[in-house]
């Protein structure tokens, strides 16, 4: 029996190194989608300062047109003004001319405003655009990196799949059986040692005959408190 306890032993730490791959790997997805969207987010960012840089320069160019419009109506109402003959039309197209001047400095004002804005959101354009590309790089990088881990932990999955099938051939049926059956009540270790009449597995103290009857490895013995197989913990 001791010899079959240390097997099943043996297994436990097979299994137990199978369910922290599983679950490291099990967390990857979730990882790996906050990567995506930290790059999607980034980019939604760098496409939207984008799309205002465009937007103020079309601004720009309607006020730039605008400007243009009112300077031709400039000049044909002073083309009128030299062959205007009364005092009243004189004065009529003055005030339009005013007008217009008028209306071409606001529009002119716009223009400045615009270009200065322009000037900020490109710079601005162009810093977010660095940290973007930052971003992505180190992104690409991690994922490079869990994509390799990846690879090795199915690797380490294959190999530890392939010896807790080879070693729990060694194991008795009757043995293996109950391990089981722990195993999935316990919904972790199905076997722990005990030391110094304590079962490791729970920390509670076991009676003081079975744990004498434990060194004696002839038969499984189960703690009365959590239900694990314990054994001897110099086995």
């Amino acid at each position: 029996m001791r010899e079959q306890i240390g097997i099943v032993v043996q297994l436990q730490e097979i299994e137990i190194k199978i369910n922290k791959i599983k679950a490291a790997l099990e967390v990857i997805p979730e990882k790996m989608s906050r990567l995506d969207k930290a790059i999607r987010d980034a980019e939604q960012g760098l496409e939207m300062k984008k799309s205002l840089v465009d937007e103020l320069k079309k601004k720009y160019r309607l006020n730039e047109s605008d400007y243009q419009a009112n300077l031709s109506m400039l000049g044909k109402s002073q083309e009128k003004l030299a062959a205007v003959k009364t005092n009243k039309e004189y004065q009529s197209i003055l005030k339009e001319i005013d007008d217009i001047k008028a209306k071409n400095s606001r529009v002119e004002d716009e223009m400045l405003k615009s270009l200065d804005v322009i000037e900020i959101t490109e710079r601005e354009t162009v810093t977010l655009r660095k940290e973007f590309l930052e971003t992505k790089d180190q992104i690409d990088r991690e994922k490079e990196i869990i994509g390799k881990k990846i690879e090795q932990s199915e690797m380490d999955l294959a190999e530890l799949d392939e010896k807790r099938g080879s070693i729990s051939k060694n194991i008795d049926k009757e043995l293996m059986l109950k391990y089981n059956i722990v195993k999935g009540l316990t919904k972790g270790t199905a076997i722990a040692p005990a030391l110094d009449s304590i079962c490791r597995g729970c920390d509670m103290n076991i009676p003081p005959q079975m744990y004498n009857d434990l060194q004696r490895f002839d038969s499984i013995k189960f703690c009365p408190h959590c239900q694990r197989i314990i054994y001897w913990g110099k086995a």
